[in-house]
């Protein structure tokens, strides 16, 4: 896990390189370098040492000839198979690490190459010998990278702060909109103004900074596998031993929720050994609604490990909100994100890998927004022909707010529940490229949060606040061959809630586990707005200022909440909080 970053063109120098890595050093606190490959090109590198971490593997890697080397950012899974392949080749090996088996990997098979690669990475490598650089991200943009271009220059960066920094870039004002419904930038923006998000999946070959094309790595066909619990079960263990190996000590991210708790299980029932795992405990008078601290505790006297309550209360929260705020590349409109730095804060003391759950709701049907839209499937003619009486009956906010995302285009539904509330049409239209057509409905759905939900919010958000601690994240439920087998299942039933997860929780006597009902992972705002105490007065001030500051940018809707804050505490304390985590950054960085 690192931090990479290149300028190529006007600007590149040594001092503007440092710029770069002297705000991502959190990303890699073990090992730094640059250098310039020929005059008009700068590279850099923060390195976290996970796999060997001797100095043999320091980074930039170098081929044995000298003619070309390597930077990423990452892990790469099947090292081990690829590493035997390349010995029978010839190859020789002078480390453990899966950097010598990339560098060599692709200086035999170049972007080819890149199809067979089954891990999390950004990588940069560079061919001295034609002043080419082959930049790559991972198919399921679990590592992040950015980029700025123009007739001049190419910036590269594994954070988009650096490069803002770098180039002195404005707010993107048209961003403040997709994140007031959609909690994130546009797909392949930032907010930054000419900062752009490296898009998963993406590669280029790049023999001019001021022009170069991209293409997406092919996905290679896998032959037919029976689509069976037993099938599933053995690929997600296959996944958890690749991903739960290291040179450094690792953790567990562990809710006492199905998704987290199989994986524990699965790894202690294989090998019998524990590992140190943290979960988020809210005030006691909470418990009930906010149970992870409860489950994942006697999870904890079912299966061994070292295991910690990381407690949150308002305090805590007002306590390390500046640090957490300093700590953002950009704000993700979810709660989440403050508890994985809380987490990442309390853990650093002991681990430098994190492994989560992530993957496991959004491939597998665990959202209430995918059970809302199922519903929708079955029942859409009747539910469009209730649709305009329900502003006249007495029902709840939830059950109207479902109400109020129904259309007659099942994508449109589907973004609508996935938003804080239903979205304008000009915001659809830029999301509705993403839907692949040649899927059904159902499955379309689970694509999506795939591509979008899971990209822009959950792995950007374990990405940015485990590395503000130094510590990488794992997410076994991604694996190349785990999404492979998903991608292969044509029968829908197969994907809704989480069907095999489940049976193999009980499979393990985990049914109480199992059976627990789906609590989403975020602070108690509702009921921190509703005591009218510290929290409460502080996001009421911050949003003020927002006001204040940037009103004029935002939309009527926006406005509104702004203005009159108190008044949606109920109703919209989800939206509220976060504008205010994205008025603190706004004033943090004076855009």
């Amino acid at each position: 896990m690192c931090g990479i970053h290149l300028i190529w063109g006007k600007g590149a120098n040594q001092e503007a390189i440092h710029s770069l890595m002297e705000r991502a050093q959190h990303r890699g606190p073990d090992q730094s370098a640059t250098y310039s490959p020929w005059p008009g090109m700068w590279v850099g590198v923060n390195r976290l040492k996970i796999l060997h971490p001797g100095p043999e593997a320091d980074q930039p890697f170098w081929s044995p000839d000298g003619s070309a080397f390597l930077i990423w950012n990452g892990e790469l899974y099947n090292y081990q198979d690829l590493r035997n392949l390349l010995l029978r080749m010839g190859v020789e090996f002078f480390t453990q690490s899966d950097t010598e088996v990339l560098l060599h990997w692709l200086r035999i098979f170049g972007a080819k190459g890149l199809e067979k690669i089954q891990g999390m990475f950004a990588l940069i490598y560079v061919d001295l010998s034609i002043q080419q650089a082959l930049v790559a991200r991972d198919k399921n943009g679990e590592k992040p990278l950015y980029f700025h271009q123009n007739q001049d220059s190419l910036i590269i960066s594994s954070e988009n702060r650096g490069i803002a920094a770098l180039v002195n870039a404005k707010l993107d004002q048209n961003q403040l909109d997709y994140f007031f419904y959609l909690r994130t930038p546009q797909p392949g923006r930032t907010f930054f103004k000419g900062v752009k998000e490296w898009k998963s999946s993406r590669f280029s070959e790049i023999k001019q900074h001021s022009a170069f094309r991209w293409d997406n790595i092919q996905i290679l066909p896998q032959k037919e596998i029976p689509k069976t619990a037993t099938t599933f079960k053995g690929l997600l263990l296959d996944a958890i031993l690749k991903q739960f190996h290291a040179d450094a000590p690792v953790g567990m991210m562990l809710s006492g929720g199905a998704d987290s708790s199989l994986l524990y299980a699965l790894w202690y029932r294989q090998t019998g050994i524990p590992l140190p795992s943290y979960t988020i405990q809210t005030e006691q008078k909470y418990s009930s609604k906010y149970a992870d601290g409860t489950f994942s505790s006697k999870f904890s006297q079912q299966f061994p490990m070292d295991h910690q309550l990381v407690k949150v209360d308002q305090k805590v929260f007002l306590d390390h909100l500046a640090e957490y705020v300093v700590s953002l590349d950009y704000p993700v409109g979810d709660s989440a994100s403050f508890l994985t730095w809380l987490i990442g804060q309390e853990a650093q003391m002991k681990v430098k890998v994190l492994i989560s759950g992530a993957g496991a709701d959004e491939l597998w049907g665990g959202y209430q927004r995918h059970q809302a839209f199922d519903r929708y499937l079955q029942y859409q003619k009747l539910l469009l022909a209730v649709k305009p009486w329900v502003k006249f009956l007495p029902w709840s906010r939830r059950r109207k707010k479902f109400f109020a995302g129904i259309d007659p285009d099942p994508n449109r539904t589907f973004l609508n529940f996935s938003a804080l509330q239903a979205i304008p049409g000009d915001l659809f239209s830029d999301y509705e490229r993403v839907f692949n057509k040649n899927l059904s409905p159902y499955t379309r759905m689970l694509d999506f949060d795939r591509q979008v939900y899971l990209v822009q919010d959950v792995l950007k958000i374990q990405d940015n606040a485990l590395m503000a601690h130094g510590i990488e994240g794992r997410s076994p439920y991604l694996d190349e061959n785990l999404i492979q087998f998903w991608r292969s299942i044509a029968d829908e039933e197969l994907l809704k809630n989480k069907r095999w997860i489940k049976e193999l929780l009980e499979e393990l006597d985990l049914s109480w586990v199992a059976k627990r009902s789906k609590f989403g992972f975020g602070l108690p705002l509702q009921e921190w707005f509703s005591e009218n105490g510290p929290f409460s007065e502080r996001v009421v001030d911050g949003l003020a200022e927002l006001y204040r500051n940037y009103g004029s940018l935002f939309n009527l809707e926006a406005k509104a909440l702004l203005v009159h804050p108190k008044k949606f505490r109920n109703s919209h304390f989800l939206t509220l909080y976060n504008l205010f985590i994205l008025g603190e950054w706004l004033k943090l960085h004076k855009l």
